[in-house]
Protein backbone atom coordinates (compact mmCIF):
# COMPACT_ATOMS: atom_id res chain seq x y z
CA UNK A 1 0.00 0.00 0.00
CA UNK A 2 1.25 3.34 -1.15
CA UNK A 3 -0.22 5.26 1.23
CA UNK A 4 -1.77 8.74 1.28
CA UNK A 5 1.45 11.15 2.25
CA UNK A 6 4.28 11.96 0.37
CA UNK A 7 7.46 9.63 0.26
CA UNK A 8 11.08 10.73 -0.43
CA UNK A 9 10.94 8.21 -2.85
CA UNK A 10 9.18 7.23 -5.83
CA UNK A 11 7.41 4.06 -5.48
CA UNK A 12 7.38 1.22 -7.55
CA UNK A 13 4.34 -0.03 -9.28
CA UNK A 14 3.43 -3.65 -9.21
CA UNK A 15 3.59 -4.77 -12.47
CA UNK A 16 0.52 -6.55 -12.26
CA UNK A 17 -1.20 -3.84 -11.21
CA UNK A 18 -0.19 -1.21 -13.77
CA UNK A 19 -0.89 -3.68 -16.57
CA UNK A 20 -4.74 -4.26 -14.54
CA UNK A 21 -4.97 -0.39 -14.81
CA UNK A 22 -3.71 0.22 -18.99
CA UNK A 23 -6.24 -2.43 -19.60
CA UNK A 24 -9.20 -0.91 -17.87
CA UNK A 25 -8.48 2.33 -19.86
CA UNK A 26 -8.53 2.15 -23.59
CA UNK A 27 -7.38 5.66 -24.31
CA UNK A 28 -4.12 4.45 -23.52
CA UNK A 29 -3.77 1.81 -26.43
CA UNK A 30 -1.31 2.16 -28.41
CA UNK A 31 1.40 4.23 -26.46
CA UNK A 32 4.68 2.92 -27.84
CA UNK A 33 6.56 0.76 -25.34
CA UNK A 34 8.98 3.96 -24.84
CA UNK A 35 6.14 6.33 -23.91
CA UNK A 36 4.76 3.45 -21.74
CA UNK A 37 8.19 3.29 -19.67
CA UNK A 38 7.98 6.87 -19.76
CA UNK A 39 4.09 7.51 -18.59
CA UNK A 40 5.31 4.45 -15.38
CA UNK A 41 8.03 6.69 -14.50
CA UNK A 42 6.12 9.55 -14.67
CA UNK A 43 3.18 8.09 -12.77
CA UNK A 44 5.73 6.76 -9.89
CA UNK A 45 7.10 10.41 -9.60
CA UNK A 46 3.55 12.00 -9.13
CA UNK A 47 2.61 9.24 -6.51
CA UNK A 48 5.61 10.23 -4.55
CA UNK A 49 4.98 13.62 -4.57
CA UNK A 50 1.07 14.19 -3.94
CA UNK A 51 -0.51 13.96 -1.09
CA UNK A 52 -3.79 11.13 -1.55
CA UNK A 53 -6.50 11.37 1.39
CA UNK A 54 -10.15 9.80 1.39
CA UNK A 55 -13.56 11.44 2.56
CA UNK A 56 -16.76 10.24 2.60
CA UNK A 57 -15.90 7.23 4.39
CA UNK A 58 -13.94 6.26 1.29
CA UNK A 59 -10.89 3.38 2.18
CA UNK A 60 -8.07 4.61 -0.30
CA UNK A 61 -6.32 1.64 -2.22
CA UNK A 62 -3.17 1.55 -4.65
CA UNK A 63 -5.73 0.99 -7.45
CA UNK A 64 -7.39 4.40 -6.37
CA UNK A 65 -4.07 5.95 -6.08
CA UNK A 66 -2.55 4.14 -9.11
CA UNK A 67 -5.65 4.54 -11.38
CA UNK A 68 -5.89 8.40 -10.57
CA UNK A 69 -2.05 9.71 -11.08
CA UNK A 70 -1.81 7.66 -14.57
CA UNK A 71 -5.28 9.75 -16.02
CA UNK A 72 -3.49 12.47 -14.37
CA UNK A 73 -0.26 12.42 -15.94
CA UNK A 74 -1.36 11.27 -19.24
CA UNK A 75 -1.70 15.21 -20.39
CA UNK A 76 1.54 16.06 -19.10
CA UNK A 77 4.05 12.72 -20.58
CA UNK A 78 5.14 14.89 -22.96
CA UNK A 79 5.39 18.14 -20.74
CA UNK A 80 6.67 17.31 -17.29
CA UNK A 81 5.56 16.92 -13.49
CA UNK A 82 6.43 20.68 -13.53
CA UNK A 83 3.14 21.60 -14.95
CA UNK A 84 1.39 20.05 -11.86
CA UNK A 85 3.32 22.50 -9.71
CA UNK A 86 2.38 24.53 -7.04
CA UNK A 87 -0.38 22.13 -5.34
CA UNK A 88 -0.35 19.01 -3.34
CA UNK A 89 -3.33 17.56 -2.19
CA UNK A 90 -6.10 14.98 -4.16
CA UNK A 91 -8.69 14.15 -1.93
CA UNK A 92 -11.26 10.89 -3.07
CA UNK A 93 -14.62 11.11 -2.08
CA UNK A 94 -16.50 7.50 -2.62
CA UNK A 95 -18.97 9.63 -4.90
CA UNK A 96 -20.33 12.72 -6.22
CA UNK A 97 -20.16 15.63 -3.17
CA UNK A 98 -21.62 18.53 -2.12
CA UNK A 99 -20.07 21.82 -1.88
CA UNK A 100 -20.92 24.81 0.01
CA UNK A 101 -21.61 28.15 -2.57
CA UNK A 102 -22.57 31.59 -0.98
CA UNK A 103 -22.40 34.22 -3.79
CA UNK A 104 -24.17 37.77 -4.01
CA UNK A 105 -26.31 39.32 -6.84
CA UNK A 106 -25.71 42.64 -8.53
CA UNK A 107 -28.03 43.72 -6.08
CA UNK A 108 -26.19 43.06 -2.88
CA UNK A 109 -28.23 39.66 -2.17
CA UNK A 110 -26.27 36.48 -0.71
CA UNK A 111 -27.35 33.40 -1.85
CA UNK A 112 -26.48 30.36 -0.09
CA UNK A 113 -27.01 26.52 -2.02
CA UNK A 114 -24.99 23.06 -2.06
CA UNK A 115 -23.51 22.24 -5.01
CA UNK A 116 -23.18 18.50 -5.94
CA UNK A 117 -19.86 17.88 -8.11
CA UNK A 118 -17.81 14.98 -9.29
CA UNK A 119 -14.72 16.57 -9.24
CA UNK A 120 -13.29 20.57 -8.28
CA UNK A 121 -10.19 21.57 -8.39
CA UNK A 122 -9.07 24.86 -6.36
CA UNK A 123 -6.61 27.04 -7.01
CA UNK A 124 -3.78 27.09 -5.10
CA UNK A 125 -5.12 23.85 -3.46
CA UNK A 126 -6.20 20.54 -3.36
CA UNK A 127 -7.63 18.41 -6.27
CA UNK A 128 -11.11 16.66 -4.94
CA UNK A 129 -12.77 14.23 -7.19
CA UNK A 130 -15.12 10.94 -6.71
CA UNK A 131 -13.83 7.37 -7.33
CA UNK A 132 -16.94 6.90 -8.90
CA UNK A 133 -16.73 8.58 -11.34
CA UNK A 134 -13.59 8.41 -12.32
CA UNK A 135 -13.90 4.52 -12.72
CA UNK A 136 -16.54 6.05 -15.79
CA UNK A 137 -13.26 6.30 -17.72
CA UNK A 138 -12.84 3.88 -20.42
CA UNK A 139 -16.60 2.71 -20.46
CA UNK A 140 -18.72 2.96 -23.82
CA UNK A 141 -21.51 4.71 -22.27
CA UNK A 142 -19.45 7.42 -20.94
CA UNK A 143 -17.10 7.91 -24.21
CA UNK A 144 -15.38 11.36 -23.98
CA UNK A 145 -16.06 12.23 -20.64
CA UNK A 146 -13.23 11.72 -18.19
CA UNK A 147 -13.36 13.82 -14.73
CA UNK A 148 -9.41 13.03 -13.89
CA UNK A 149 -8.60 14.32 -17.22
CA UNK A 150 -10.72 17.45 -16.68
CA UNK A 151 -9.91 18.17 -13.55
CA UNK A 152 -6.40 18.05 -14.31
CA UNK A 153 -6.67 20.42 -17.21
CA UNK A 154 -7.80 23.12 -14.56
CA UNK A 155 -4.40 22.90 -12.83
CA UNK A 156 -2.67 23.34 -16.26
CA UNK A 157 -5.09 26.19 -16.58
CA UNK A 158 -4.40 27.17 -13.60
CA UNK A 159 -0.72 27.33 -13.69
CA UNK A 160 -0.28 30.69 -15.16
CA UNK A 161 -3.39 32.24 -12.87
CA UNK A 162 -6.84 32.13 -13.17
CA UNK A 163 -8.53 29.32 -15.32
CA UNK A 164 -9.56 31.18 -18.61
CA UNK A 165 -8.57 28.71 -21.06
CA UNK A 166 -5.24 29.64 -21.25
CA UNK A 167 -2.87 27.29 -20.11
CA UNK A 168 0.91 28.39 -19.42
CA UNK A 169 1.95 28.03 -23.02
CA UNK A 170 5.55 26.86 -23.90
CA UNK A 171 7.43 27.58 -27.15
CA UNK A 172 5.77 27.19 -30.44
CA UNK A 173 2.71 28.64 -29.23
CA UNK A 174 1.59 31.87 -28.75
CA UNK A 175 -1.28 34.20 -26.71
CA UNK A 176 -2.45 35.79 -29.76
CA UNK A 177 -2.46 32.20 -31.86
CA UNK A 178 -4.25 30.51 -29.54
CA UNK A 179 -7.16 32.71 -28.30
CA UNK A 180 -7.65 32.96 -32.51
CA UNK A 181 -8.50 29.32 -32.41
CA UNK A 182 -9.80 28.58 -28.80
CA UNK A 183 -12.51 31.46 -29.15
CA UNK A 184 -13.31 30.69 -32.48
CA UNK A 185 -14.34 26.99 -32.02
CA UNK A 186 -15.85 28.30 -28.35
CA UNK A 187 -17.95 30.76 -29.42
CA UNK A 188 -19.23 28.55 -32.15
CA UNK A 189 -19.81 25.55 -29.80
CA UNK A 190 -21.91 28.12 -27.94
CA UNK A 191 -24.27 28.82 -30.99
CA UNK A 192 -24.94 25.75 -31.35
CA UNK A 193 -25.68 25.09 -27.87
CA UNK A 194 -28.10 27.88 -28.14
CA UNK A 195 -29.58 26.60 -30.64
CA UNK A 196 -30.84 23.49 -29.26
CA UNK A 197 -28.43 21.78 -31.34
CA UNK A 198 -27.53 18.19 -30.26
CA UNK A 199 -23.60 18.04 -29.82
CA UNK A 200 -21.34 14.91 -28.98
CA UNK A 201 -19.17 17.11 -26.82
CA UNK A 202 -20.76 18.27 -23.66
CA UNK A 203 -23.00 21.40 -23.22
CA UNK A 204 -21.31 21.65 -20.52
CA UNK A 205 -18.30 23.36 -22.04
CA UNK A 206 -20.30 26.02 -22.83
CA UNK A 207 -20.17 27.29 -19.41
CA UNK A 208 -17.24 29.47 -20.35
CA UNK A 209 -13.80 29.10 -21.71
CA UNK A 210 -12.09 27.54 -18.46
CA UNK A 211 -14.93 24.84 -18.55
CA UNK A 212 -14.53 24.24 -22.70
CA UNK A 213 -10.74 23.93 -21.80
CA UNK A 214 -11.30 20.87 -19.84
CA UNK A 215 -14.22 19.21 -21.48
CA UNK A 216 -12.44 19.66 -24.98
CA UNK A 217 -9.05 17.83 -22.99
CA UNK A 218 -11.11 15.28 -22.00
CA UNK A 219 -12.15 14.72 -25.57
CA UNK A 220 -9.13 15.45 -26.83
CA UNK A 221 -7.56 12.66 -25.11
CA UNK A 222 -10.70 9.69 -25.26
CA UNK A 223 -12.55 10.48 -28.34
CA UNK A 224 -10.18 12.55 -30.10
CA UNK A 225 -11.68 11.73 -33.93
CA UNK A 226 -14.84 14.45 -32.26
CA UNK A 227 -12.24 17.09 -32.09
CA UNK A 228 -10.92 16.31 -35.08
CA UNK A 229 -13.80 16.11 -36.99
CA UNK A 230 -15.52 19.09 -35.56
CA UNK A 231 -12.87 21.62 -34.97
CA UNK A 232 -9.44 19.90 -36.74
CA UNK A 233 -7.72 23.71 -35.89
CA UNK A 234 -8.72 23.47 -32.36
CA UNK A 235 -7.53 19.71 -32.37
CA UNK A 236 -3.80 20.77 -34.20
CA UNK A 237 -3.85 23.31 -31.58
CA UNK A 238 -4.27 20.80 -28.42
CA UNK A 239 -2.20 18.42 -30.39
CA UNK A 240 0.83 21.75 -30.33
CA UNK A 241 0.00 22.35 -26.49
CA UNK A 242 -0.39 18.81 -25.50
CA UNK A 243 2.85 17.49 -27.97
CA UNK A 244 0.61 14.23 -28.14
CA UNK A 245 -1.48 13.12 -30.84
CA UNK A 246 -4.43 10.11 -29.73
CA UNK A 247 -5.84 10.37 -32.51
CA UNK A 248 -3.09 9.01 -34.63
CA UNK A 249 -2.13 6.54 -31.52
CA UNK A 250 -5.81 5.20 -30.97
CA UNK A 251 -6.37 5.07 -34.96
CA UNK A 252 -3.27 3.09 -35.38
CA UNK A 253 -4.34 0.99 -32.28
CA UNK A 254 -7.44 -0.35 -33.44
CA UNK A 255 -5.68 -0.95 -36.73
CA UNK A 256 -3.95 -3.40 -35.12
CA UNK A 257 -6.72 -4.93 -33.00
CA UNK A 258 -8.63 -5.06 -36.25
CA UNK A 259 -5.53 -6.72 -38.46
CA UNK A 260 -4.73 -9.22 -35.29
CA UNK A 261 -9.07 -10.65 -35.15
CA UNK A 262 -8.92 -10.96 -39.25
Amino acid sequence: MFGWFRRAQAPEIDPALWQATLAGLHFLAGLTVDAEKRLKSLTEQFLAEKEFSAAGGLTLSDEICVSIAVQGCLPVLELGLSAYRGWVGIVVYPDEFIVQRRIEDEDGIVHEYDDVLSGEAWEGGPLVISWHDVQLAGQAETAGYNVVIHEFAHKLDMLNGEADGIPALHSGLDEDGWIAIFDAAFEDFCRRVDADEETLIDPYASQDHSEFFAVISEVFFLTPQVVAGEYPALYDLFRRYYRQDPLQRLTKAASAVSTAAS
